[in-house]
């Protein structure tokens, strides 16, 4: 009989984490792995940016901050929302974690009581669901594919909303398929909420710079429901911050108060060097988020040149983010050298690290199984070598 809780027992190991792991535990054997399996830029945070977080230790930020975060670091988030998303907050409505995953996870967990339902369109960021179980939750999943560019249409929504429904949670542009809503896929969406006052929509807006098509579109922007919408965003993606853990939430009074309540009783006031840093980040502009930007769109064409070079992939070109979501099921069924069969995704982002040394992430984890995510967060000469070793992999597949 196991010690251990109920709750910990019925979470999953994340996946992306997991085959981040398994390609570590490749290389520490000689192996040369590449890894296409994590979410994380491969770019350093911007000079400026670190020069503040010197600055900040020397001038003695090191005691504990205020739990919702320092007051002119949400006042520069205020800011920000206004200047760039022309959305209206004040510095009550603003609670900063530590990182976005936080965020996320603290706002389920002050919403969500034993049974109510959250719909997920899928695919899926692999903690959603996990995050949604932790709170005792049920979710509700919404199932696109790669015709439907994985976006939802009104229809599919109001189809899942029942009297339990209590939170709708997304992301846009989408991890992992990089999908992103335009402001009148949005405003469909919108027109099912207002029938449906009690569901509150989480908008998980964390690649907001890593846009193809356009400015980002938030859902926020519509004010018949700006009041049930909580904003998710942090410094990872667009500062390459990740290892600074430093994300928040905006949300209404109440939202805001009861999350600031649960971090309070939690880990309190996230890293006060990582806050002075977030400061000069969103208030010297986005030069250096424009550059990265621009080399992700060419590594975006890049690769998705390469993929449609593979027999047996089927691939859409992403509008954001950093991540490529093909469609792999042909393989299904295959038997690679020894004998074994390709059951599901995750076999199949298996057998490439082990075989093509690539380190993917198999689509069931993200509640799709008939593809693997890939993500184009790497040089172009890892992504022309490691799509390269794909095609080699699968094509010895019989």
């Amino acid at each position: 009989m196991s010690t251990l809780s109920k709750r910990i027992n019925s979470l999953s190991e994340s996946a992306t984490l997991k085959m981040t792991k398994l390609g570590r535990e490749l290389a520490s054997k000689g192996i040369n792995v590449i890894s296409l399996s994590v979410g994380e830029p491969d770019f350093n945070t911007p000079d400026h940016v670190k020069n503040a977080a010197k600055k900040a230790l020397d001038e003695n930020y090191t005691r504990y901050s205020p739990v919702p975060g320092y007051p002119d670091l949400r006042q520069a988030i205020v800011n920000k929302l206004k200047t760039e998303n022309n959305l209206d907050y004040d510095i009550s409505q603003i609670v900063v974690s530590t990182g976005a995953k936080q965020s996320l996870s603290n706002v389920i967990l002050t919403l969500i009581d034993p049974d109510d339902e959250v719909i997920i369109p899928t695919p899926y960021w692999v903690s959603y669901s996990e995050m949604v179980t932790l709170a005792e939750g049920k979710s509700v999943f919404i199932d696109t594919d790669i015709e439907s560019n994985f976006k939802i249409t009104p229809a599919q929504l109001e189809a899942a909303i029942t009297p339990k429904s209590k939170l709708f949670m997304f992301s846009s542009p989408c991890n992992p398929t990089g999908s992103v809503y335009s402001k009148e896929e949005l405003a469909a969406l919108v027109a099912v909420f207002e029938k449906h006052p009690n569901i509150y929509i989480l908008s998980d807006e964390i690649y907001e710079h890593i846009n193809f098509v356009d400015k980002h579109e938030s859902i926020a922007q519509f004010d018949s429901i700006k009041d049930r919408v909580i904003i998710v965003n942090g410094f990872s993606k667009a500062f390459a911050m990740t290892g600074w853990r430093l994300g928040y939430i905006a949300a209404n009074k109440e939202i805001a108060a009861a999350n600031d309540k649960l971090q309070g009783q939690t880990t309190s006031g996230t890293c006060s060097i990582a806050q002075r840093a977030g400061i000069v980040a969103y208030e010297q502009g986005l030069e250096s988020v424009l550059k990265m930007k621009e080399a992700f769109l060419r590594r975006r064409e890049l690769v998705y040149n390469l993929l449609n070079e593979i027999p047996g992939v089927k691939t859409n070109l992403p509008d954001g983010a950093f991540y490529f979501f093909p469609e792999i099921s042909s393989f299904f069924g295959k038997k690679d050298a020894d004998g074994n069969v390709i059951k599901d995704s995750a076999d199949l982002a298996l057998y490439l690290l082990n075989v093509g040394h690539v380190a993917t992430v198999g689509g069931d984890s993200f509640g799709n199984n008939n593809y693997i995510r890939l993500s184009y967060a790497a040089s172009d000469e890892s992504l022309v070598e490691a799509l390269r070793r794909i095609k080699e992999a699968l094509g010895k597949l019989a």
